[in-house]
């Protein structure tokens, strides 16, 4: 393990053990040991990971004489969904032992076995099959109840089992959707800086530096990744478990969630993408189209000189709590979630007084604020560029999206979160509407691709 994710479990308020690198898996008994002493344990797995290393993991807990319970292993064809059906037959699996559970698999598994470990009131080890996403290490579970996706609250893991010559070999969709995820990084980072720079919330130097000090070394073999270089899936893996590590320490998925996050979590409330096939649309290709998204954005604001804003055009035209609350219901005619867009959206309206004041630091701290943005940043095209490089989609249309669709996302999921982001600076500034007309005009980064 190395020096950067033994210092951040010190932090972290859930996991206590993370173990990455090649051969980690013949570590799992004496991690289960250590963390449980003379409790039992089951291993959890859909079909294909039982395969990879689920069988690997009953056997080392045989051959080192912990006593392990028949396992639970759930159907993966055509394929696993993360759908709460799932959690209630691992949760009723569970119920009548007091067996720590071991979830074998990557995002949809740690999903499930976090939710139904959490509504039996017990921790959990994971042992990750593939660098697919950041959830590994991360609070929460990503879970479809009644056809609605939603993130359900648990805890992270107690302990963390990554193999990074298991991951190595993990299908390369799956190491490209863990890119995607990892890329968002990027664009979240400076949703934070802009968060922080206006007074919204402050940055945690110890926070920021687990997900930003390595990101773009993580970030710089998209074609190693995609042929399976263990050093580079390494990398990539460290990054994602860092960004679950720094998500606990916060307390919060600031450190690793921006708009580019809010593009992706609209599309899947949406149901978007369950039904491409042969695969369900990744959390992580979302989150990569997204990141694109919001790079592009951040170049047309970059280009424009805030400093000149007309602060109180902005605050004669700004909405009322009432106003707003039509104009969220307008853009999400959704009956499922319209409500709760709502709520999220009056989280975060300011009163016009506050709005001048916080436009006014904008117009005086804008340049300093562009610097920051600027080291931050990657070019749009360099992003789509890495994406493909690794395989994932890199454009609305490489996962099914409607140019119409996609560009009314720009004003939609500024409504879903009531995080703030450059979307409600925007929004705020009464300029949003004209930067996505400035993106989609023929001379803009999506008018040129529109095709």
């Amino acid at each position: 393990m190395t020096d950067i994710l033994t210092s951040s479990l010190r932090d972290a308020t859930d996991t206590k053990v993370v173990v990455l690198r090649d051969g980690a898996i013949d570590d799992i008994a004496q991690v289960l040991g250590d963390a449980f002493p003379d409790r039992p344990a089951v291993v959890v797995a859909d079909e294909r990971t039982m395969a990879v290393a689920g069988h690997r993991v009953q056997a080392l807990l045989g051959a080192a004489g912990m006593t392990s319970l028949d396992p639970v292993v759930l159907a993966a064809t055509p394929e696993l969904y993360a759908q709460y059906e799932n959690v209630e037959t691992i949760r009723d699996r569970l119920a009548g032992t007091d067996a720590v559970p071991v979830a074998v698999g990557s995002g949809t598994l740690n999903d499930l076995v976090k939710r139904a470990a959490s509504e039996l009131g017990r921790q959990y080890v994971i042992v990750a099959t593939a660098a697919s996403m950041d959830g590994y290490t991360a609070f929460g579970a990503s879970i479809a109840v009644e056809g609605f996706k939603q993130t359900l609250e648990c805890p992270a893991p107690r302990a963390c089992v990554a193999d990074t010559a298991v991951m190595a070999a993990a299908p390369e969709s799956m190491t490209a959707s863990g890119y995607g995820d990892l890329l968002g990084k990027v664009p979240a980072g400076a949703d934070w800086i802009v968060a922080d720079a206006l007074g919204v919330e402050p940055i945690d130097p110890a926070v920021w530096q687990k997900v930003q000090e390595r990101l773009h070394q993580a970030l710089a073999r998209p074609d190693a990744l995609r042929a399976g270089d263990p050093s580079a899936v390494h990398e990539l893996a460290e990054g994602l478990l860092m960004s679950g590590l720094a998500m606990q320490a916060h307390a919060s998925s600031r450190p690793a969630s921006g708009a580019e996050h809010q593009f992706s979590h609209l599309w899947e409330m949406e149901g978007h993408g369950v039904d491409v096939e042969p695969r369900r649309l990744s959390h992580g290709f979302k989150v990569g189209v997204g990141s694109v998204a919001m790079a592009a954005l951040y170049e047309e604001l970059l280009a424009t000189d805030l400093s000149a804003l007309d602060v109180e055009a902005a605050v004669a035209n700004w909405r009322d709590r009432d106003e707003l609350e039509a104009h969220v219901r307008a853009l999400n005619p959704n009956p499922e979630f319209v409500d709760e867009s709502v709520q999220q959206s009056l989280a975060k309206w300011i009163p016009a007084d506050d709005l001048r004041g916080r436009l006014t630091t904008l117009t005086r701290q804008w340049e300093p604020l562009r610097e920051r943005l600027q080291a931050q940043l990657l070019p749009a095209s360099e992003l789509q560029e890495r994406l493909r490089a690794v395989g994932a989609p890199a454009h609305p249309s490489d996962i099914g999206l409607d140019w119409a669709r996609f560009r009314q996302t720009y004003f939609r999921a500024q409504t879903i979160r009531k995080r703030y982001t450059v979307l409600d600076t925007l929004f705020e500034a009464g300029m949003l509407t004209e930067l996505v007309n400035r993106l989609f005009s023929p001379e803009g980064f999506w008018g040129r691709q529109a095709a």
